[in-house]
């Protein structure tokens, strides 16, 4: 299935990338994450959270073609 990934602050700066689509054959996000901590490696030790379409999820969330997912850096309101 074909994924739209949005890498940003920490992350983006850990695997130099702020977005890519990529073509995977996952179906849950931490079958996801699995792929992406292999792919970058120093996003392992990151705290982040994903979103998909917009709304942050769980790592059991159900994966759908052409999903927007974000990684999410932990942030500070003002």
């Amino acid at each position: 299935m074909e994924l739209s990934l949005n890498y940003f602050g920490m992350i983006a700066e850990a695997t130099n990338v702020q977005q890519e689509k990529l073509n995977l054959e996952v179906k849950t996000i931490i079958e996801l994450k699995v792929v992406l901590i292999e792919k970058y490696s120093a996003i392992e030790k990151l705290n982040y959270q994903f979103a998909v379409n917009q709304n942050i999820v769980g790592n059991d969330f159900q994966l759908n073609n052409g999903d927007e997912i974000a990684l999410l850096p932990p942030f500070a309101g003002g």
